[in-house]
């Protein structure tokens, strides 16, 4: 049998990176998570709303639609293990004119079609006696929503992976890849101290750069490296007392969930993101855009106060899709795509992929079929 240095190399220490590394080390392999930067989590896990997704939206049978409901239900316990804080604050879906409401029906359709639990449809008037100052017509209540602070989750992946005698490289970007014509893989990481590696099982969640990854792979089809796309998303912050306790969502607008408000753990109020396609990674905010932020807000808090919102962050997803195009499921790439058995090459995981992390690090490994090979 063939002898590896690892069982399984990930490449990308965000939260599905980590995620996958952490399944397949519960499994009892020896696994190693490979991250250009220099701390975990400095992609897309770092610039996010850091909600909790109930798993309303997604399309029946869709990977999002399984993966955000399961990898909910696992993230909870897995925060409550680990002494990770959160809150389930529960998030309002709201029609702010009766045009809207007809929306609103389809997400419950949705959202029973997904096996959401705790699920309320509620009037107006329900609405506002949840969160006074808030503009409804109707609204869907789901209970089992929250945020929570995803850094400490990350960092409570990486001590897991790192207890069950694995590592997470820092500062070692991912150069190349080479498949043996035996199975497994020999993996060229740079940085500082540039090395090769071998390992079996090689999972690629790098999130911005996963085409970049991809191509890096000796071998990989071209035509398999879907093309990539980014979505900017902005966010500010509101000066002042916090208006509303839950998550407040309007009906999300194509392409994305669209602006909505959170109240995070530290007790201040956040609105974003919007979506704006640009040609390359930009986590610029620009002021004026307060102007129209508000116009949107007013929609769903006509309270909103004039001068109060400030530039905050700015997030890019790595969408699959381009403006106006349909918005396609999360892929999960393995060899019946490209050919190579141990490779899952992962692409296009943006919202909810922080939920589902948990989900897909699972579904990843149950597809790689990780089992313990010795020796290694």
């Amino acid at each position: 049998m063939t002898k590896y240095d690892f069982d399984a190399v990930v490449v990308g220490a965000g939260a599905v990176g980590l995620a996958c590394g952490y399944a397949l080390a519960r499994r009892g392999l020896m696994v190693v998570v490979l991250e250009a930067e220099g701390h975990i989590g400095q992609g897309v896990s770092s610039r996010n709303s850091e909600v909790i997704h109930g798993g309303l939206y997604y399309p029946t049978g869709s990977l999002k639609a399984r993966l955000c409901v399961q990898g909910r239900r696992m993230l909870y316990a897995f925060l409550d293990a680990h002494g990770v804080a959160y809150k389930r604050c529960g998030k309002l879906v709201v029609a702010t004119s009766r045009d809207e409401i007809p929306r609103l029906d389809a997400i419950w359709d949705q959202a029973l079609a997904n096996d959401v639990e705790g699920m309320e449809r509620l009037t107006g008037e329900q609405a506002r006696a949840l969160e006074p100052g808030l503009n409804a017509h109707a609204a869907l209540l789901s209970p089992e929503s929250g945020v929570f602070a995803s850094h400490d989750y990350m960092l409570a992946l990486q001590g897991e992976i790192e207890a069950a005698g694995g590592a997470v490289v820092l500062g070692t970007p991912f150069e190349g890849a080479e498949p043996f014509a035996g199975g497994g893989f020999k993996v060229r990481a740079g940085g500082a101290d540039p090395t090769s590696l071998t390992c079996r099982l090689l999972v690629t969640a790098p999130g911005l750069s996963a085409q970049d990854v991809a191509a890096r792979i000796e071998g990989y089809p071209e035509d398999r490296i879907p093309k990539a796309h980014y979505g900017k998303g902005v966010y500010f912050r509101l000066t002042g007392k916090a208006p509303f306790q839950r998550l407040i969502y309007p009906p999300p607008i194509h392409g994305a969930l669209g602006t909505h408000y959170r109240n995070d753990l530290g007790g201040q109020a956040v609105f974003g993101p919007d979506l704006e396609y640009v040609p390359a990674p930009d986590y610029s905010v620009d002021p004026a855009r307060a102007e129209a932020f508000a116009a949107y807000i007013r929609k769903f808090w006509p309270g909103l106060p004039d001068g109060v919102l400030s530039p905050d962050y700015a997030g890019v997803r790595p969408k699959l899709h381009g403006p106006g195009e349909p918005q396609p499921d999360f892929q999960l790439r393995g060899a019946e795509d490209h050919g190579f058995e141990g490779l899952m090459a992962l692409f296009g995981i943006e919202s909810p992929g922080l939920t589902s992390s948990l989900a897909i690090g699972e579904e990843v490994a149950a597809r790689l079929g990780a089992t313990v090979q010795v020796p290694r």
